[in-house]
C-alpha cells in the first residue's frame, strides 16, 4: 500500500437522513423565517449567513430543542464503519457546514469513543438569542464557515488518499478534490454534470467494502 486512506464524511443528509435545517423548517419555521434560505438559493446571501439568521430565530427551551434533535434519524451503518476504521487505524473526520451543537447532542459520545474528528462551525444555544453559529477557525471558509475542500487537501498533504461522502452543494469542491467519492442526492447529480467520478451512496456498508479492499 503506497498511501494510507482516510474517511471524510459530511453529516447532514449523509450520516443523518436529512439536514437539521429541514427538520427545523418542518417543525418551527414559517415563511418569514425561511426568507434567508430563499435568498441563499437565489445567490443573494452566503450559506453561513442564511443558516445563522434562521437558527438565530429559534425561541424554544433548550430541553425542547435537545429532545427534538434526538428525533433525527442516523444511518447506523456509519457507526459500524467507524468502529471498523478505529480497529484498522483508519482516521475518520466528520465535516459539517451546519454546527456542532446538534451533532454533539445526537452523537457526541460516540464521536469521542470512536476517535472521530469533528470539523464544523460551532454552535451555542440560548432560548433568548437562538442557536448562534460561530465559524470554524481551523478550516475557515467565507461562504460555508468551514472549508470542506481544505480538510480533504490537508489529509492529502499528509500522504493520505481520501474517501469523501456527501449529499449537497457544499460538498462539491471537496468531492472534486477527493480520491474516491460516494455521493447522495444533489451531490450525485452535480458530480454527473461536472464529470466528477462518484459512486451513488446507499449506505456506509458499501464504503466499508471499498476501504477493506484498499487496505489489504
Amino acid at each position: 500500500m503506497s498511501k494510507k486512506w482516510v474517511l471524510v464524511s459530511d453529516f447532514d443528509g449523509t450520516i443523518s437522513d436529512k439536514d437539521f435545517f429541514y427538520y427545523l423548517a418542518d417543525r418551527y419555521f414559517d415563511e418569514k423565517m425561511l426568507k434567508p434560505w430563499k435568498e441563499f438559493l437565489a445567490g443573494e446571501k452566503k450559506h453561513f449567513v442564511a443558516l445563522a439568521e434562521m437558527f438565530g430565530n429559534l425561541r424554544i427551551k433548550e430541553k425542547e430543542l435537545n429532545d427534538f434533535i434526538k428525533t433525527i434519524k442516523l444511518d447506523q451503518s456509519f457507526f459500524k464503519l467507524a468502529e471498523w476504521c478505529k480497529k484498522e487505524g483508519v482516521p475518520v473526520t466528520i465535516c459539517s457546514a451546519g454546527n456542532d451543537y446538534y451533532i454533539n447532542v445526537l452523537m457526541g459520545k460516540k464521536i469521542e469513543s470512536l476517535g472521530i474528528k469533528l470539523v464544523s462551525n460551532r454552535g451555542k444555544y440560548s432560548s433568548k438569542s437562538g442557536l448562534k453559529m460561530i465559524p470554524n477557525e481551523e478550516y475557515f471558509d467565507d461562504n460555508l464557515g468551514v472549508s470542506k475542500v481544505a480538510i480533504v487537501e490537508d489529509w492529502q498533504g499528509k500522504g493520505y488518499n481520501v474517501v469523501y461522502c456527501g449529499d449537497g452543494l457544499p460538498d462539491i469542491k471537496a468531492a472534486a478534490a477527493a480520491d474516491k467519492v460516494f455521493a447522495k442526492s444533489m451531490l450525485y447529480d452535480e458530480c454527473i454534470k461536472r464529470g466528477i467520478v462518484s459512486e451513488k451512496l446507499t449506505d456506509f456498508a458499501q464504503v466499508q467494502k471499498f476501504m477493506k479492499e484498499k487496505i489489504k
